[in-house]
Order: C-alpha cells, then structure tokens, then sequence
C-alpha cells in the first residue's frame, strides 16, 4: 500500500464552467451558491469575484451586496438544461 495522497483542488471549478458555458461571463464575478433570500451560502466564486470581497462560505446575501455596489446582479436556477430566471 502506498502513502500517496492526490489532492484535486477544485475552488472556482463550477464558476469556471459557468464562464465556459457562457462566454459573456468571462472576466467578470460569478457566484455560484444558494439563494440569497433563503440564508444561501456561496459554494465557489471565479477569480474576478474575489476582488470584491467575496469568497467560499460567506452568506450570499452579503456577497450579492457586495457585488451589487459594483455590477447588475442577475441569478438563474440551472436544474441540468433547464435554466429559469430567480424572481
């Protein structure tokens, strides 16, 4: 048995595919997470988020505040190829 471990960093991947689903994202914040009215938590951020403040675990009603200093802040449910617009 040997003592390797493998270790998959994967901080910002689900943003990240965000940005490679669809190209109007790239280079600027994602959030991915849970719903900011229902105490939603954010699960990753891309790079360009983390200017703002934002980061894993932080409430996301707080990282929407955040960013709504800054940009439109938009949301969408992804449910595998359904995608709806958050009220």
């Amino acid at each position: 048995m040997s003592g390797d471990i493998l270790l998959c960093d994967l901080d910002a991947f689900f943003a990240a595919v965000e940005q490679f689903d669809h190209p109007e994202y790239r280079g600027k914040p994602v959030i991915v997470g849970g719903r900011p009215g229902e105490r939603g938590e954010v699960a990753t951020c891309s790079y360009e988020a983390r200017k703002y403040g934002v980061h894993s675990a932080m409430p996301m009603a707080q990282a929407v505040t955040l960013l709504k200093k800054e940009m439109e802040v938009g949301f969408y449910e992804k449910d595998r190829d359904d995608r709806r617009i958050w009220p």
